[in-house]
């Protein structure tokens, strides 16, 4: 069985991962990142990658997801916010430390190939998948196909405006995107927008930089009266995104990943007829709302079948 490397680079840490081309992983490293300059962060991969070869034998390959816009031919990060990069070489950086063919992608689409091909998406034809964490990163799949776009950049899905006159001010500089409204991030922002309605509110007890959406979503479970409130505004953004995509690709079936999808049942029980009560020039119903089934090991398994297949654009061999 081939084996190949899947990194998964994030702004506080990378990890490596040996994934055999079943889909499993076998070994797994992680390296914390205290500072963010390219020399830095490229010799922190390196230390996770040496790692994962010692265990993998020979790989045929190591892919890496990394945030920000690449540009998948060469492996370069034309702007990644993350990091504050520009047209940063991070693969060519790599290809000269390692004799293995070596592929960069962006680290969403890398997650969205990993779910489509072994997780909830086996079976499927058109795919998204959504990862609902500090942000909203995405990755459509079209007739079997991971979209791209012509510079790179198709499924930023957490970048269409939902609410742009009132909603919350996105990190990218708009107003009221998909990812302002209904990350973790949003869940918060949600939180303290209702605050003044609940003043006796047991959330405001602790210091503001300590709300997390956890805590949120544990309280509105429990039937708090302003984590509902908060949680309510929340359900209703994700529905107005989730019929959007529904709307602009037609998916049999859309995952939904990172933190905030643990809320599993109590997430999907509410947001599937909003969904359903927005979508309106496909069947209701046909899309599958679903959580992911990878978790946090999607990206690494989706870069490591990257370097199975010699890219994101090519086809399962």
């Amino acid at each position: 069985m081939r084996t190949a490397i899947g990194v998964d680079l994030g702004a506080s840490h990378v990890a490596a991962a040996v994934v055999t081309d079943d889909g499993a992983i076998h070994a797994q490293h992680e390296e914390e990142l205290e500072d963010l300059h390219f020399e830095a962060v490229i010799a922190a991969i390196e230390t996770v990658v040496e790692q994962a070869l010692k265990d993998a034998g020979d790989a045929v390959g190591i892919g890496i997801g990394s945030p920000g816009n690449i540009d998948a031919a060469s492996g370069s990060v034309l702007y990644s916010p993350n990091f504050g990069w520009e047209n940063a070489p991070l693969g060519d950086a790599l290809r000269k430390k390692y004799a293995l063919p070596v592929f960069v992608a962006n680290d969403a689409r890398c997650a969205t190939l990993g779910e489509f091909t072994f997780g909830t998406g086996i079976g499927c034809k058109d795919f998204a998948l959504l990862t609902l964490g500090t942000g909203i990163g995405g990755g459509i799949v079209g007739a079997g196909n991971l979209l791209l776009g012509h510079l790179w950049g198709a499924g930023e899905i957490g970048h269409h405006q939902i609410r742009p006159f009132d909603g919350f001010v996105c990190g990218c500089g708009k107003i009221g995107c998909f990812e302002a409204q209904a990350s973790g991030t949003g869940l918060i922002r949600h939180a303290f927008a209702v605050a003044p309605s609940f003043p006796r509110s047991a959330l405001l007890d602790a210091a503001r930089d300590k709300l997390s959406s956890k805590k949120i979503r544990k309280a509105a479970q429990a039937g708090d009266g302003h984590a509902l409130a908060a949680w309510n505004n929340f359900i209703g953004d994700l529905a107005i995104g989730l019929a959007n995509v529904i709307a602009f690709v037609n998916p049999e079936k859309i995952a939904l990943g990172g933190g905030v999808s643990t809320a599993g049942d109590f997430m999907l029980d509410a947001v599937r007829p909003r969904a359903d009560a927005l979508t309106t020039m496909v069947p209701k119903g046909t899309t599958q709302i679903v959580i992911a089934s990878l978790g946090n090991d999607a990206g690494q398994v989706g870069a490591a079948t990257m370097a199975f297949r010699g890219g994101l654009t090519a086809v399962a061999v």
